[in-house]
Order: C-alpha cells, then sequence, then structure tokens
C-alpha cells in the first residue's frame, strides 16, 4: 500500500529501538506535510521535563518548555522533538540561549509562519527565568504578529506559587 500522507521519512515514530541522544542534536528533529496548509492554526507543544546544564557550575537546570507555532508546509513530528528536547540534557548554556537555539532550530527544520518558545525554569539561588523568544516570518502579517505576542507575551502571568 502507497503512504500517502508523506510520513514515509519519518524514523522514530514508532520505532521500538530509540536511541536516546545526550549531547545536544539538532539533526534529530524531524518534520513532515502539513495536510491544512490551508488553514492558519497553533500547534502547542507543552514540554515539563525538559533539563539542560548550567555552562558555568555544570549544575542541572530544569524547565517546563512551550512551543507554539503556526505551520506552513512543514510540521514538526512529536516522538522527535522529545528526543531532540532530550538532546539538551548534557548540554551547557544559559536559559536564554536554550530558548532561542530550541527556535531557531524549530524555524530552519519546519519554517513555520511563525513560533514562540517559553522556557519557565525552576528557580536556583532564589530566582526562576523565563525566557520568551518569538518569530514571525518576515515581510509577511505573522512578523507584525509576532511584534505584537512579543509586546503582550505576559500580561496575563499566571499566579506563580509553586516555585
Amino acid at each position: 500500500m502507497e503512504n500517502t500522507d508523506n510520513t514515509a521519512n519519518l524514523t522514530l515514530l514508532g520505532n521500538k529501538n530509540t536511541k536516546y541522544a545526550f549531547e545536544y542534536d539538532p539533526e534529530i528533529l524531524e518534520t513532515f506535510e502539513n495536510k491544512h496548509k490551508d488553514n492558519d492554526y497553533f500547534v502547542k507543544f507543552n514540554c515539563p521535563e525538559f533539563t539542560s546544564l548550567c555552562p558555568i557550575t555544570g549544575q542541572p537546570d530544569f524547565a517546563t518548555i512551550y512551543i507554539n507555532y503556526i505551520p506552513d508546509i512543514k510540521m514538526i513530528e512529536s516522538k522527535s522533538l522529545k528526543l531532540y528536547l532530550f538532546s539538551f540534557r548534557n548540554h551547557g548554556d544559559f536559559h536564554e540561549d536554550c530558548v532561542n537555539i530550541i527556535m531557531k532550530d524549530i524555524i530552519k527544520k519546519a519554517d513555520p509562519k511563525y513560533i514562540e518558545v517559553w522556557g519557565k525554569f525552576l528557580p536556583r539561588g532564589g530566582i526562576s527565568i523565563d525566557p520568551y523568544c518569538n518569530y514571525g516570518r518576515k515581510d509577511t502579517k505573522w512578523e507584525d504578529f509576532a511584534y505584537e505576542r512579543l509586546k503582550n507575551h505576559d500580561m496575563y502571568p499566571e499566579k506563580v506559587d509553586n516555585r
């Protein structure tokens, strides 16, 4: 039977011999065709078990990473995203760098119309850091959309009582 849903190039989904990369590897990300290119819609990923390392002390940093994007032609396959995020486990970078790297890797791989990545890191030393970055495709309505979202991204912050 011919595969008509353009998922034949996915190597991780359904693979029972999953290998976990312990070093940062953007090549893990896989995409598939967006069947609804005529619609603008958000795809949201909530990744509550993100870990990376402080580049100075080597101590682990823990976060929930929120990724929201509006796809165009390609979509990010979720298992590959999970493995990609796992590859940060032994990667040393500041919180702000991690969210920007994630965003840029997804842009490179899937070329979304719009994307935002928000890291909500657990505190160390009494301070939590919650970097937010976004991107809207240049010279389109999504560039203006990105600016407005960035301006207003934290207008209604959640009550934080558990960190």
